[in-house]
């Protein structure tokens, strides 16, 4: 997917460090992806579940918290209420870029804070959590250090997750204090707790607890043996999955008015990806990596070798069905060389300057009981299909300007 770095300026004027996964064909809506505690937007959650929604047409924005990754700011300087004014900023960018309303997806304590900021967002279309707590003061069995000291002097140093950090006596006060269950009690907005049974960090009552404060409608998924953090990307993609599914009813296939006749492209977002549309059909033509696209789609000397061989395999299949013969179905390897000069005997016969190019076919027929003269009758027909007559043709294209 084609990735977009951005900046987020918060209420206290912080820069927020961003990252937006764009569809590259159409957008259909736009989601926010807020990490887990400590954790930062290159998680593999976040990686995983933005790339995943962005495969369905939904932006997603996935950003640090202040002070940690590439955003600046103090870490332990914020309490919980900071990670929210965070979230709220996000959520407030993305609306501006791209209109509402915004699905909100949260990780461990990123899934608290998507909860507690709902209230204060106008048009939240959902709201994931992932083996989120359902107290906010849970968070702080990760921290270890004096938290008496720190209260007592104002602020100290604490480990989490093997990380060091300084907190402040105000991190402390926040995540005691805050009270997340009114939060789900108040929303009223589709909710859907994913919660691994196994999970040894925050366990599986939490996701009871969040469950049943919530009002309807609000869906429960068990990210069976996955841990906390979803490390393994099996579990990970099965929570990137499951999570665009579910965004589909809140952003409902876009209708647009597709062409009549023929087929229409149009440019989609990142680089070269280009959206196709025909009277039934949509899909996103790119480039490789390699020559600077995102690998979003075939592309375009994939699609002329697609036209060719599946015309080539559906005349095949019309002429067996015909004539009765057991053709069991077929496999076509297709290639394209752009440079055929070499092995054509009737090179002087063409254009100075033209680029004699080439088109390869592999025909396999499958079934066991086609005779030899079926066989060969069958790779004569292949020659006769539509795609290669007009290919071999004498093809003219004929360009006119279009209005706006």
């Amino acid at each position: 997917m084609p990735t977009e770095t951005v900046t987020i300026e918060n209420a206290e004027g912080i820069e927020l460090s961003g990252s937006i996964e764009m569809p590259a064909g159409a957008l259909r809506g736009a989601a926010l992806f807020a990490h887990c505690f400590t954790c930062t937007k290159q998680s593999i959650a976040a990686v995983h579940v933005s790339r995943a929604l962005a495969r369905h047409g939904i932006a997603t924005l996935r950003f640090d918290f202040t002070g940690l990754g590439g955003s600046e700011g103090e870490f332990g300087h914020q309490g919980f209420s900071g990670d929210v004014d965070d979230l709220v900023a996000s959520a407030g960018f993305l609306e501006r870029r791209f209109g509402g309303p915004i699905l909100l997806v949260g990780h461990s304590l990123g899934g608290a804070a998507v909860l507690a900021g709902a209230e204060r967002l106008q048009n939240v279309a959902g709201v994931v959590t992932i083996g989120a707590p359902a107290s906010v003061p849970h968070a702080l069995k990760q921290v270890s250090g004096n938290l008496g000291a720190i209260e007592q002097d104002g602020e100290g140093p604490v480990d989490i997750g093997g990380r060091p950090f300084t907190v402040s006596r105000t991190f402390i006060e926040q995540m005691r204090s805050a009270d997340l269950l009114s939060c789900v009690a108040k929303l009223r907005t589709p909710l859907m707790v994913m919660h691994s049974p196994t999970d040894d960090t925050v366990g599986i009552e939490n996701a009871a607890k969040l469950f049943e404060k919530a009002h309807h409608p609000k869906s429960f998924v068990s990210l069976e043996d996955a841990n906390h953090l979803l490390t393994r990307s099996a579990d990970a993609t099965f929570v990137a999955e499951m999570t665009a599914g579910w965004a589909h009813k809140r952003f409902p296939e876009l209708e647009t008015q597709l062409p009549d006749e023929g087929i229409r492209v149009s440019t989609g977002h990142g680089r070269f990806a280009s959206i196709v549309e025909t009277r039934s059909h949509h899909f996103v033509a790119d480039e490789p990596r390699s020559v600077g696209g995102d690998d979003t789609g075939p592309t375009p000397y994939d699609l002329l070798l697609a036209a060719l061989g599946t015309c080539t395999a559906m005349t095949m299949r019309m002429y067996a069905d015909r004539k009765g013969w057991p053709l069991a179905g077929t496999r076509i390897e297709l290639r394209h060389e752009r440079d055929h000069q070499q092995e054509c005997d009737h090179v002087t016969a063409m254009e100075e300057g033209k680029q004699i190019q080439a088109l390869y076919r592999e025909i396999a027929l499958l079934g066991d009981e086609l005779t030899t003269e079926q066989r060969a009758k069958l790779i004569e027909i292949a020659d006769r299909c539509p795609v290669h007559r007009t290919l071999d043709g004498h093809l003219h294209i004929h360009t006119e300007t279009a209005e706006d």
